[in-house]
């Protein structure tokens, strides 16, 4: 009964809403209803018809029809557009666009790394992200201007069509987002730092321009952008179709590069804050494709752990480390310690610790000369299992343990303190702009004070600038890693940077303020 009732109101509305002339012809039957029931039934039928003879009027009326219709248009969270809503609009912004001569520009743009923001901190915290997210791009957008929130992190604007804009307006006008959206967002303990991938598409970039066709466009342009890693921006062009193509047969690729033998160890040096020394090297995998050059580890690393092949990754990467650090030996240069990551996949393996002995008896080098990088959010999230026993067992080898992208993962005093950990990895969004900003100097400050207390050393990630540097050689932390010291390189550069670096910093250079 009610499936019928169901059906029969659905079709009632759509009829009614569809047929005009039914509408304007109906009300008109109402007096000969309302006579009607008055004569049949006397006063009772007089009462059914106020009560009932208005519903279909009010109910199904092309008003409340739209009034319904812009209600589910509307994202709940951020009180933006929805999907469906927006390209709707879109398109009737769009209908006159060429008869007019005017032009538009879809942008899409997405929080970088925002699954691990959530992770890190939380759904209160990332959806309170979303929110200022929102009301940034509504404050920097026009009151003719569309903006809807089309994914998980994901928003697109499309602008009110005007007489001209260009590539170069429209890099501006990502820039103008970027800049609102990066703005540290205030939570209750400390300041989130998020970036943003920005692509966008012109409607004069196309033969046919549609809402659908300029939406699918800027989200192949801001998938480009987050290709060329954090905080980017592109603008589409029509060879991008051929380079998702391209990208497609590159992921197929991926499973067989371990085999073809292309995966290869970089090295980004650390610095002692205190004289400015090279403290170690972090090896990063890099895929030296044969026709596309240097791929970074967003090409690879997803298939590889969907193919089951992360372990081997694991041990090429340590080879290539200890050989590294045996031509370092060789060639006369001290480094103490190169650290070679392990994810949650490898540090379950039983055979792991094994596995890393022998490998350096085959270098024949001192344990300590290596160190293995565990993230926070893995020991975070397995108390008292093979990860933990594993970790215990490297520390025992003499092997460093450092605890990587800390302050993200919710690992709490006591698991820090009952691990053999030797240093905390001081995540990069702690970093960010520590030169300007108050909170994100207390917060380091903080760790650094922690980290002291338990006999730990600290090394900040993520340094871009000098003086990040050098206010965190202020606040105490004890090395650096980033851009700022340097890029990520082959093994075949790091002589010549070592041999530069030492004649920059001199045999006297002290960065930091700490006594000797």
């Amino acid at each position: 009964m009610q499936s019928r009732l169901d059906t029969f109101l659905t079709s009632f509305r759509a009829f009614w809403t569809r047929e005009s002339s039914v509408r304007r012809v109906v009300p008109l039957l109402f007096p000969l209803v309302t006579l009607a029931a008055w004569l049949g039934f006397g006063e009772v039928g007089l009462l059914v018809c106020a009560f009932l003879l208005p519903l279909p009027l009010l109910m199904f009326s092309p008003m409340a029809a739209a009034k319904r219709r812009k209600k589910s248009e509307v994202d709940g969270l951020t009180g933006l557009l929805t999907p469906a809503g927006f390209e709707r609009q879109m398109q009737e912004k769009m209908e006159t666009l060429e008869e007019d001569g005017r032009t538009t520009a879809c942008f899409s743009i997405k929080i970088d790394n925002f699954a691990r923001l959530r992770e890190n901190h939380g759904d209160q915290a990332a959806e309170e992200v979303l929110r200022y997210v929102a009301e940034r791009l509504k404050n920097a957008l026009r009151s003719g201007d569309l903006v809807s929130r089309s994914g998980d992190a994901s928003f697109t604007v499309a602008l009110e069509p005007i007489a001209y804009f260009d590539v170069e307006s429209g890099i501006q006008m990502a820039t103008r987002f970027q800049t609102a959206i990066e703005e540290p967002v205030p939570l209750q303990m400390a300041s989130i730092y998020v970036s943003c991938s920005i692509g966008f598409c012109l409607s004069s970039r196309l033969n046919r321009p549609s809402a659908t066709a300029m939406i699918q466009a800027a989200d192949m342009a801001m998938c480009e952008a987050q290709l060329t890693g954090d905080s980017n921006i592109r603008a589409y062009s029509t060879d991008m179709g051929r380079k998702v193509i391209s990208r497609r047969k590159t992921q197929s690729e991926a499973a067989r590069t371990l085999q073809r033998d292309q995966i290869r160890a970089w090295f980004q040096p650390q610095v002692s804050t205190d004289t400015g020394l090279v403290t170690g090297f972090e090896a990063l995998a890099r895929w030296e494709h044969p026709e596309r050059g240097i791929l970074a580890p967003i090409q690879f690393l997803d298939v590889l752990h969907q193919t089951g092949q992360m372990g081997q990754l694991a041990d090429l990467m340590l080879r290539q480390s200890l050989d590294a650090v045996r031509a370092w030996d060789d060639a006369g240069f001290t480094v103490p310690m190169v650290g070679v990551n392990f994810a949650g996949e490898e540090l379950r393996s039983p055979t792991l610790v094994e596995r890393i002995q022998w490998e350096l008896d085959r270098t024949e080098l001192d344990a300590k000369r290596l160190g293995i990088e565990v993230l926070e959010s893995v020991v975070a999230g397995t108390p008292d299992d093979m990860v933990v026993r594993n970790v215990e067992a490297i520390s025992a080898l003499g092997c460093t343990v450092d605890l990587d992208d800390f302050g993200t993962g919710h690992a709490s005093i006591s698991s820090i303190r009952r691990l053999p950990v030797k240093r905390i990895k001081i995540d990069r969004s702690f970093v960010t702009n520590i030169d300007k900003d108050p909170d994100q100097q207390r917060m380091i400050a903080a760790i650094v004070t922690m980290a002291e207390r338990l006999g730990l050393e600290t090394l900040a990630e993520g340094v871009e600038n000098p003086a990040e540097h050098a206010m965190l050689a202020q606040l105490g932390c004890s090395h650096v890693q980033g851009y700022g010291i340097a890029r990520p390189m082959p093994f075949y550069e790091t002589i010549k940077w070592m041999t530069e670096h030492q004649e920059k910093i001199g045999p006297a250079l002290q960065i930091g303020n700490k006594p000797h």
